[in-house]
């Protein structure tokens, strides 16, 4: 259906209406319908969990949009200890974005609990 400026995607099936959250690397349903999506997103707590609301307006009041085919992406993803802040914020291409996402779920999830990573600059050349 559509996108966050997150590049968080939202999908539509006949159960209901689905989340796939980059930033904790899960696909959910969500929504049993449009109504309770609609609902959802109207409340700032849900523009804050599912667009990153305060994010986004932080970067963009800082100058710093996305391009047609861009959203906003962690310079150091949350998965690997980045931090939810605006200085951690760039874009990026979508389908780059959200391909480097599944990328670094799936090789997180075969860390142990506790891991130190390091020297990850998964967006290095972004802007």
């Amino acid at each position: 259906m559509f996108a966050s400026a997150f590049g968080d995607v939202f999908f539509r099936s006949d159960d209901g209406f689905w989340w796939l959250d980059t930033v904790e690397g899960m696909l959910t349903l969500e929504w049993k319908d449009a109504e309770a999506l609609e609902a959802d997103l109207a409340t700032p707590g849900g523009q804050d969990r599912y667009l990153l609301a305060g994010l986004a307006a932080g970067a963009a009041s800082r100058g710093l949009v996305p391009g047609a085919d861009q959203v906003y992406s962690f310079k150091t993803p949350p998965v690997l200890g980045g931090a939810f802040s605006v200085d951690n914020v760039q874009t990026i291409d979508f389908v780059v974005g959200l391909s480097m996402a599944g990328q670094f779920h799936e090789q997180a999830r075969d860390l142990p609990p506790g891991a130190r990573i390091s020297d990850v600059e998964p967006g290095a050349g972004h802007t």
